[in-house]
């Protein structure tokens, strides 16, 4: 059995990252409450949540307190902002962060399968 060579560990790793940015961005547009989102979203909102997707794509792993890190530190970010209501940023935020469960369903890698060992043959006398 080969082993995987750190290139393409990475390589699968930013394979994995960049199908989470996918999805996140997927189901907020178009999922369950996709139509009503996508009447609200705002200029900056889509800018911050493309800068939340980068931040997931350059993620080896994805994880869930990766991922609140990077919607948390873009949404501090975007509350700074003088013309920008905080509540509505954080209401993006809170949003964001409720979609992880979402995200991690489509990003899990599917279950392995056992592999049968060969019998090993015996030497006749």
């Amino acid at each position: 059995m080969k082993k995987a060579t750190t290139g393409a560990k990475v390589a699968v790793g930013a394979g994995i990252a960049a199908l989470a940015a996918f999805a996140a961005a997927g189901y907020f547009l178009y999922g369950k409450d996709g139509a009503k989102n996508r009447k609200k979203v705002r200029g900056w909102m889509l800018k911050a949540k493309g800068e939340v997707l980068e931040g997931v794509e350059k993620m080896k792993d994805v994880s869930e307190a990766d991922y609140k890190l990077i919607v948390d530190k873009v949404g501090a970010k975007y509350k700074a902002v003088k013309n920008i209501d905080p509540a509505e940023v954080e209401a993006m935020v809170r949003e964001l962060h409720g979609h992880w469960k979402n995200i991690k369903k489509t990003i899990s890698p599917a279950p392995k399968k056992k592999v049968a060992k060969k019998a090993s043959k015996k030497k006749v006398a």
